[in-house]
């Protein structure tokens, strides 16, 4: 097992998707009746040690940021009775055909159960398409159908337009900073993978079985 597949923490019930919170899960439910393999050992409040005040200015943009950043896809994807979730898993299949179930679950970090829901809608619906694996007939490769992937080049689109008019606004200069900025913000474990995946590398799946974003499939 790799040292970043021992450190990369359980999915969070409904952490991509926001818009239809899993079944039975609440965030006023006591801890002991949350899942047993949440990360028991979350890190110290570092600025409330150190006597610093939080960075409420970039916490507040970043929440602002990326309320806009996600509204404009929101207003297509309630044309088709879809939500966030579905735009997610469209995307990542259209960027990476041939995704694997178990490498789009490492991607969003969701449970198996909110995964197999957005993708029976999609699938039901004729935006994505299964296929059986030529290597190993277990898995299930994942691909955009065409309207699938013309649903996802139109999502894409609206936000490479906001993303452009930030960049026009703040400076072409910025764009190296701000990547370098975003990077920084994922845990240290995973930046490399990360950097693959944008970059074009596919997902692979590690030593211990679990599909973990970059790198040549085994």
């Amino acid at each position: 097992m790799t040292q970043a597949a021992r450190t990369r923490p359980a999915p969070i019930p409904d952490a991509a998707n926001e818009d239809l919170p899993e079944v039975g899960y609440s965030p006023d439910k006591p801890a002991q009746d949350l899942p047993r393999d949440l990360p028991q050992d979350l890190p110290a409040d570092e600025s409330r040690d150190s006597g610093e005040a939080p960075a409420y200015d970039l916490i507040e943009l970043l929440f602002f940021a990326y309320r806009d950043f996600v509204a404009d896809p929101d207003r297509i994807l309630a044309e088709y009775g879809f939500g966030r979730a579905h735009h997610r898993v469209l995307h990542f299949v259209d960027r990476h055909p041939g995704l694997t179930i178990a490498e789009l679950l490492d991607i969003l970090r969701i449970t198996k159960q909110s995964l197999n829901r957005v993708l029976k809608e999609l699938i039901e619906q004729g935006y994505i398409a299964q296929r059986t694996g030529t290597s190993d007939r277990r898995h299930r490769l994942l691909t955009c159908t065409p309207e699938g992937r013309s649903l996802a080049q139109r999502l894409a689109g609206v936000q490479g337009q906001r993303v452009r008019r930030a960049l026009a606004e703040a400076g072409p200069a910025l764009r190296g900073p701000a990547s370098r900025f975003l990077l920084a913000m994922i845990e240290p474990q995973e930046r490399e993978a990360v950097s693959r995946l944008i970059a074009g590398g596919e997902p692979a799946t590690d030593a211990s079985g679990g599909a973990r974003p970059g790198g040549a499939r085994p």
